[in-house]
């Protein structure tokens, strides 16, 4: 016998009991992103592996440990996408929406790293994304925030996240710190771990996102980036506190916070829980106005997030907030003898049409009532629809109530839809 294949570790399947949720979440995104007046926007699952070496920075971990990367046929070096922000500026220029323009865009798909695969993080993971193109101003950053913020209380997650805020500065201000930030970390070299030691010079701001608790107190000392913050962006970072403030947001401003990725500047935020352990942040953005330029195009400004949606599935999944109907259809039909089967076929397309918000099952396989009846009940089906010969004979048909306690009716085949609204159907 020939072994079973299996799917790739950390590369899940969906299955039929779980879609429903996914389907919810997805639903509820994209209702909250158009109410706001943002486009979808879709790209390739690949792409040049420089546009995430140029994006991201070839020193981060994404890009030296986590990326599937591989060499097609023309000898091109191709990625299976880490991220979308990337993607998204590349189509961006590619297709000229970005220069002078305002832009609102958001997507959502696969995404792909290879890391160590665990409870909310896997190596296919899908992201929901927004990216808003051409604004400078700290409003589109409140905005943005705004808008994550509805998503929680339309999926009732409102009391189990919190916003914490932080803004990087310039690029010039960002690099003054990051020498002040090295020379710190040299001098107490001795305490760090392998992980931040590695990071100390290549990517130092990374250091300060250390989950280790032991570091806790040596980075507690270390400098502040708010203290080297150009006075433009501690203006921009106060507007948007205000702005924050006056839509009533609560927020707590961590100065520890920062982001993996070279390109972010100003501002960044991210929404936490302490309801999934380890793995809390279940939303993290922040303004990149240098990326747009970095990637080939004209200086845009620019502000976006990205969240995990296995991780906000796990999170409802956890909090028990949703209640999704398990059933697979609403009315079933159950033919009894070769000319009922023949005639079952118009009469599920009849309801099909008229009454579309229905769903509707045509028995298949054959079988005695009894074999039908076990399959409708399985179903989860409210209402059944048994039909033999004989009745089709007399143009009429039996209603049948399966999730209650009512007696069965016999209803003529004739303007059947309506006589199924009219017994409440």
């Amino acid at each position: 016998m020939a072994k079973n294949i299996q799917a790739i570790r950390g590369m899940n399947d969906c299955l039929p009991q779980d879609t429903p949720l996914w389907q919810h979440l997805e639903q509820i995104l994209r209702s909250t992103v158009t109410r706001f007046g943002y486009s979808e926007i879709r790209f390739p699952i690949v792409e040049m592996t420089e546009l995430f070496k140029r994006s991201i920075g070839e020193v981060t971990d994404i890009v030296e440990k986590e990326m599937y990367t591989f060499s097609d046929r023309n000898g091109d070096s191709l990625t299976l996408r880490p991220e979308g922000t990337a993607c998204c500026v590349r189509a961006g220029n590619e297709h000229g929406l970005l220069y002078n323009q305002e832009q609102r865009l958001w997507y959502m798909g696969p995404m792909f790293r290879h890391e160590r695969p665990q409870k909310g993080r896997y190596r296919q993971f899908h992201q929901f994304g927004l990216e808003a193109f051409g604004i400078a101003s700290s409003d589109i950053d409140a905005e943005v925030i705004t808008l994550t913020a509805h998503l929680w209380q339309q999926l009732g997650l409102a009391p189990y996240v919190s916003l914490q805020l932080n803004s990087l500065g310039s690029n010039a201000a960002r690099k003054t710190y990051r020498q002040a930030l090295v020379v710190y970390l040299e001098r107490h070299q001795a305490l760090l771990d392998d992980d931040s030691l590695r990071r100390m010079h290549s990517n130092p701001l990374r250091v300060l996102d250390s989950k280790n608790p032991a570091l806790a107190e040596l980075l507690s000392g270390a400098p502040q980036l708010s203290d080297y913050l150009d006075a433009d962006s501690a203006e921009h970072f106060s507007q948007l506190k205000r702005r924050l403030d006056k839509a009533g947001i609560a927020y707590t401003v961590n100065p520890r916070l920062v982001r993996g990725l070279d390109y972010y500047n100003k501002t960044v935020f991210e929404w936490v829980t302490t309801e999934l352990g380890s793995q809390g942040t279940v939303c993290a953005g922040g303004r990149y106005d240098g990326l747009v330029e970095q990637l080939g195009g004209k200086s845009t400004p620019a502000v976006g997030f990205a969240l995990g949606m296995e991780r906000l599935v796990l999170l409802l999944q956890t909090l028990q907030l949703v209640t999704l109907p398990e059933a697979t259809a609403d009315i079933y039909i159950m033919p009894i003898g070769d000319a009922a089967e023949l005639a079952a076929i118009s009469i599920a397309e009849q309801l099909r049409s008229g009454l579309s918000s229905k769903r509707v099952i045509l028995h298949c396989g054959g079988g005695n009532l009894k074999k039908q009846m076990k399959r409708a009940d399985k179903s989860g089906a409210e209402w059944g629809l048994i039909l033999g010969d004989e009745e089709l004979s007399r143009g009429e048909i039996t209603l049948k109530w399966l999730r209650q306690d009512a007696p069965q009716q016999t209803l003529a085949l004739e303007n059947l839809p309506r006589q199924l609204i009219a017994n409440g159907c």
